[in-house]
């Protein structure tokens, strides 16, 4: 499994998600209120809209908050004036790591980011050192223990999927982003349970790691993921599946 597939999977295992720790809704706001700035308060003609709103759904938003978020971007409400920010480095054994963030004082998440990764085997870059590695996908998964391949497969392809593989004990389906909504939607309508629905970005190499230095990236990632500020981290590892047992133990 590669790098984006691993962290979800692990971070479940280990229960260690953001919403236990009372960040994600802070998280969803911030994405809602920028998707809503950037295109609109309409869900219908914003997919970026679209797609944030129904996370913040399966995260049992109460309505109201999405509400407010969604005046808040289209300054119907008063807010704070959010700017996206990429951040892109190295964490330990060279794995590219690329920070998607949201922030209403760029200096100060600037300085916090590139202290988490000093201080954990990384190191700041500059824009541009490792986004060739990555590539922006649409991406779904539903379980492999509950459906069949060829089951996944005919439904994904009919819905207009670009491929499907199996990563762990989930079947990964791939979409171009504008597509994801409707893929995903499609795939529901047939009856097929979506665990996840997303814009990640893909690594299209990976680095291999061992578990003493797939210990060291994973603790980094989850550093970068704790802070209010981050929406999104991708890395460019790979995990031995024996590795990811027994780390998905401790």
């Amino acid at each position: 499994m590669s790098g984006h597939s691993k962290w979800h999977s692990i971070r479940h295992k280990k229960g260690a998600l953001d919403a236990k720790r009372g960040k994600l809704f802070t998280k969803l706001i911030k994405e809602i209120t920028v998707a809503a700035r950037l295109g609109g308060g309409d869900p219908e003609s914003n997919p970026r809209l679209r797609t944030v709103i129904q996370k913040a759904k399966e995260a049992n938003m109460p309505k109201d908050n999405i509400e407010k978020a969604i005046k808040k971007g289209t300054g119907e409400l008063e807010g704070y004036n959010l700017e996206e920010v990429v951040y892109e480095g190295y964490g330990p054994s060279g794995v590219a790591i690329i920070i998607d963030a949201m922030t209403d004082n760029k200096n100060r998440t600037t300085a916090e980011i590139r202290s988490i990764l000093s201080k954990n085997g990384g190191n700041l870059g500059e824009n541009g050192c490792v986004s060739w590695i990555f590539e922006n996908k649409g991406v779904i998964t539903v379980s492999a223990d509950k459906y069949d391949e060829n089951t996944v497969m005919e439904v994904a392809l009919d819905a207009g999927a670009d491929d499907i593989k199996q990563e762990g004990d989930v079947w990964e389906i791939i979409t171009e982003p504008e597509n994801l909504n409707d893929v995903s939607e499609s795939i529901k309508e047939r009856g097929i349970e979506v665990q996840m629905a997303d814009v990640m970005r893909i690594p299209k190499t990976t680095v291999k790691l061992d578990e003493k230095n797939a210990g060291k990236v994973l603790s980094l990632l989850e550093k970068l993921e704790d802070n209010d500020d981050v929406q999104k981290v991708a890395a460019n590892f790979d995990i031995p599946d024996e590795v990811i047992e027994k780390i998905g133990q401790k």
